[in-house]
């Protein structure tokens, strides 16, 4: 069972940016997926979540209205789409699963499975 974050990069403020969580060993519809990031000195911080219908998105208020999160079951994935990317954006990303719904998105320890984070630069 593995969990994969992927799509990060180097961009300039106001860019766009497509985040990927790819799974093997296990379907993602099965599962909310979250999605998480630490900044450079920062704590990790829950940034949104998606059920494992899709019926209901969360995102945090630092993110919202610029964050899409969305699911693609043919291809076992969930997207994270960043737009209007900031410097305070810049962070490791992470996907992970929980076997519940997106009530306590935000609470890391009720997650299963976590991928290898992808790292996203924003610069002025």
């Amino acid at each position: 069972v593995q969990l994969q974050a992927s799509g990060g990069g180097l961009v300039r403020t106001g860019e766009s940016l497509r985040l990927s969580c790819t799974a093997s060993g296990f379907t993602l519809d099965d599962y909310a997926i979250g999605w998480f990031r630490q900044a450079p000195g920062k704590e990790r911080e829950a940034i949104s979540c998606i059920s494992p219908s899709g019926a209901t998105t969360k995102y945090t208020d630092p993110v919202k209205g610029r964050f899409t999160i969305s699911r693609d079951d043919a291809r076992n994935t969930v997207a994270l789409q960043m737009n209007s990317l900031q410097l305070e954006d810049t962070a490791v990303y992470y996907c992970a699963s929980q076997d519940f719904e997106c009530g306590n998105y935000r609470d890391a320890s009720i997650y299963d499975y976590w991928g290898l984070g992808t790292l996203v630069t924003v610069s002025s």
